[in-house]
C-alpha cells in the first residue's frame, strides 16, 4: 500500500473528531469502561475486499490496545456473509470505531470491486481501465488506491503532476498547438502533456503538436478506430466519455491504449460489510 502513514494518521484523526467529537454519549452511558469483548468484521454481499490496513488504523488510533486480526488477503473476492477481520479488546473502543472503519472499508470494497468488473470487461484487448479526478474531496488516495486493487490504474493523481489540456485551456490558449507549445515551454522534459479532442481535425491537430497522451472524448466508435489509425502509435490514446459496462469493450477494441472511467470513484455503490459484537466475560 503506498501512502504516507503518519499523513492518513492525521486524517483518521480528523474524521474521528467529526464523528466522535467530545466523546461517544451513548457507548460511554451504556458500556461499561472494562467490558471486554470481539467485532467481527463480515460482509452481506460478494465482493473484492479493499482497506484493510485503513480499518486497522482507525481502530488502532481510537485505541492501541485493540487487537485487528484479518482473516482474509486485501484484494480477496469474498462471497456474502464471509468473515474478513476481527477486532478484539475494549468494547467502548470498538464501538467508537466502528462507523468510521466500516464506512472506509466499505467504500474502498466497493471502488475495488467495481473496477474489477470494468477490468474483466476488456479482458483480452490491450486497453487498460483508469481512474479520473472525480473522486470525493480528501478520500482522492485511498481511492485510487482501491482502484489499483480491483485490477485498475491510476490516471494523474492531481493537477501538479502531468499536463491535461481540456476544451477551456484550448479556448483560453487560442489553440491546440498554442496550449502545447506554450506548455512545452515551461514545463520540465519529464512531465507528459494530454491533450483531449473531439474531432478528427483536433485529433490531427494535436498529433502535429507533439502531444504525448491523446485523449478522444466522446467519440463514437468508428471515428476513435480511425483516430487510432491517424495517431499510428506515435502518441498514447485515451478514450473517455460515455463509458459504461456495457460499451467498454466496443470502446477497448478500436484499439485505444486507456480508458478513463469516472464512475470507478464518483458514483460507486459502497459494499456492504458490518460488525458484530461478540462479548467475552470480563
Amino acid at each position: 500500500m503506498i501512502w504516507n502513514k503518519r499523513e492518513l494518521q492525521q486524517k483518521i484523526e480528523e474524521w474521528l473528531r467529526e464523528d466522535v467529537g467530545y466523546g461517544d454519549i451513548t457507548t460511554m452511558t451504556t458500556i461499561p469502561a472494562d467490558e471486554q469483548g470481539t467485532g467481527i468484521l463480515y460482509t452481506k454481499e460478494a465482493g473484492i475486499i479493499a482497506g484493510l490496513d485503513v480499518a486497522e488504523l482507525v481502530f488502532a488510533v481510537v485505541d492501541p490496545t485493540l487487537t485487528f486480526t484479518r482473516k482474509v488477503e486485501e484484494g480477496t473476492f469474498v462471497d456474502k456473509g464471509v468473515q474478513i477481520a476481527e477486532v478484539t479488546g475494549s468494547v467502548q473502543s470498538l464501538l467508537v470505531g466502528e462507523r468510521l472503519s466500516l464506512n472506509l472499508l466499505q467504500r474502498l470494497s466497493g471502488i475495488a470491486t467495481r473496477t474489477s468488473e470494468y477490468a474483466k470487461a476488456i479482458e483480452g484487448t490491450k486497453a487498460r481501465v483508469v481512474d479520473t479526478r472525480k473522486t470525493t474531496p480528501g478520500l482522492r488516495l485511498l481511492e485510487k488506491y482501491a482502484v489499483r486493487v480491483g485490477g485498475g490504474h491510476n490516471h494523474r493523481f492531481a493537477l501538479y503532476d502531468a499536463v491535461m489540456i481540456k476544451d477551456n485551456h484550448i479556448k483560453g490558449a487560442g489553440s491546440i498547438t498554442q496550449a502545447v507549445q506554450a506548455a512545452r515551454a515551461a514545463i520540465p522534459h519529464t512531465m507528459k502533456i494530454e491533450v483531449e479532442t473531439e474531432s478528427l481535425e483536433e485529433v490531427q491537430e494535436a498529433l502535429a503538436a507533439g502531444a504525448d497522451i491523446i485523449m478522444l472524448d466522446n467519440m463514437p466508435n468508428d471515428m476513435m478506430r480511425e483516430a487510432v489509425g491517424m495517431i499510428g502509435g506515435r502518441a498514447i490514446v485515451e478514450a473517455s466519455g460515455g463509458v459504461n459496462l456495457e460499451t467498454i469493450r466496443g470502446i477497448a477494441e478500436t484499439g485505444v491504449d486507456v480508458i478513463s472511467v469516472g464512475a470507478l470513484t464518483h458514483s460507486v455503490k459502497a459494499l456492504d460489510i458490518s460488525l458484530d459484537l461478540n462479548q467475552r466475560k470480563r
